[in-house]
């Protein structure tokens, strides 16, 4: 096992401090430049969208598809990974964890934008992501095949162990429920969804998305204003934190930069390649609009729940003792600004948050395990291996799945950044296109003929053989 730690140890050093830190805000700068600040200047057409967002006859809804990748990405990194940033890097990683979402959210439109220009038919639904475009934008099937792989098993098994690990050590706290009785119960409702198809994932998610989103989100509002007057506070100790003009418990501007980048993504996935699955298969009349609904998404995840959590934790002063980290001191946190019975309420909040970022996870692996095989036998095998890593998860001491989650999104988002860095300038035009169309007054449309050489597109006129 210390050898494995060894390696998983070296491997992150390598991946997250000489490469992706560099990566990850570099190119979120470069398209924040070059679509002319997007998701800043949208925003209104972003919200537009998404109240405006209905459900057609072929496809999921717009909402719906937000509703999906929103899934995925509130959940255990809300609550848990927050803390666990706070307690490695110290206060200044929320900071660092707000500048990956603010730049994060340009390369969450380029992902999401290109995954709608390359999405398939399958059946009445679509099915896309990564590893489609690098298939036929790039023309590197090797590629996305990669890509594939990795998503799988990061998304579908890596993530869905921690996810449910969360849940029951959760339950265990607050109730003495077993573990493994929760852990069958966790895989015998995950099963009912996701044997359904993306529909019923996605109308799920839906109603999780609201079910954990809205009570959490008024529980923290109820602590930032009983915490008013410490509010300038506690912003100069993240501030100060971030650039290492104070103190910190890991070590200064490095640890909080990599524990804010490092956590910021596991939440909010800008430019890892795993939001773009669940927006190919939205049916909207226009790439652009999936794009703009899912850079809003990323500041949904950090701007307000991630941030929620941190000022939870920042205000209690209970992350300095250094007694706890992870889910253990948001609970102690909450607990502490509302009473004991705070532990329940988390328990409940971690099972949404953690159970929709499962179903959700697992059609990330769904689509790319047809990418690779085109055989819907492999699904079903890959259905059972999910269900059985959620009974896993709950009983086991997954000490080691969070670096390896580390390694393994890290190496995703490698992948997928350089595709989308090769391929941004597609995302761009279709930006300018549906511009264009918006200033007319019209509902943009699009078509293969909408971008000048566009090719292998399937779902925006005749299809074309892919090249």
């Amino acid at each position: 096992m210390g050898i494995l730690e060894s390696i998983i140890s070296a491997g992150n050093t390598l991946l997250w401090t000489y490469v992706l830190i560099f990566l990850l805000i570099g190119l979120g700068v470069y398209f924040t430049v070059r679509s002319n600040f997007v998701q800043f200047r949208m925003i209104g057409e972003m919200v537009r969208l998404l109240a405006s967002g209905t459900r057609s006859r072929g496809g999921v809804s717009s909402f719906g598809a937000f509703a999906v990748g929103t899934a995925a990405r509130v959940g255990t990194g809300n609550l848990a990974g927050v803390a666990l940033a706070i307690a490695v890097g110290g206060p200044g990683a929320v900071f660092w964890m707000w500048v990956i979402a603010l730049v994060g959210a340009a390369s969450a439109f380029v992902e999401s934008t290109l995954a709608q220009v390359y999405k398939v038919r399958d059946g009445d639904t679509f099915r896309g992501g990564p590893a489609y475009y690098m298939e036929r934008a790039l023309g590197q099937r090797w590629m996305g095949l990669l890509f594939a792989a990795l998503i799988t098993v990061t998304f579908g098994l890596v993530f869905n162990s921690v996810q449910a690990n969360t849940i029951s050590l959760a339950f265990s706290e607050a109730y003495g429920t077993n573990r493994l009785l929760l852990g069958l119960v966790l895989a015998a409702i995950s099963g009912a969804i996701i044997f359904g198809g993306i529909k019923r994932i996605a109308r799920a998610a839906e109603v999780l998305v609201v079910v954990l989103a809205v009570p959490y989100v008024l529980m923290a509002l109820y602590v930032i204003l009983a915490n008013f007057t410490e509010i300038p506070r506690v912003l100069a100790l993240i501030v100060g934190n971030a650039f290492g003009l104070t103190e910190v418990a890991g070590g200064g501007l490095g640890a909080a930069l990599l524990a804010g980048v490092q956590r910021g993504l596991f939440s909010n996935e800008a430019g890892m390649g795993s939001a773009p699955n669940a927006a190919a298969t939205a049916n909207v009349s226009h790439p652009v609009k999936q794009g703009l609904v899912q850079s809003l998404g990323v500041f949904v995840d950090t701007l307000l729940i991630c941030s929620a959590t941190a000022f939870i934790i920042l205000f209690s002063g209970i992350y300095e003792a250094g007694d706890a980290s992870g889910i253990e001191l948001t609970q102690q946190a909450l607990s502490a600004h509302i009473g004991g019975w705070a532990s329940a309420f988390l328990a409940f909040a971690v099972f949404t948050f953690a159970f929709s970022s499962i179903i959700a996870n697992y059609y990330y692996g769904e689509t790319n395990i047809q990418f690779i095989t085109g055989d819907d036998r492999y699904v079903f095998y890959y259905r059972l291996a999910v269900l059985g890593l959620v009974v896993f998860g709950s009983v086991a001491a997954l000490e080691l799945v969070w670096a390896m989650a580390d390694l393994f999104m890290g190496s995703m988002a490698l992948v997928n950044l350089i595709a989308i860095g090769l391929l941004g300038r597609i995302a761009f035009a279709a930006l300018n296109d549906y511009t264009r169309q918006r200033r007319t007054g019209r509902d943009p449309t699009f078509h293969t003929d909408s971008i000048p050489g566009l090719r292998n597109t399937e779902a925006w006129g005749k299809p074309d053989r892919v090249r």
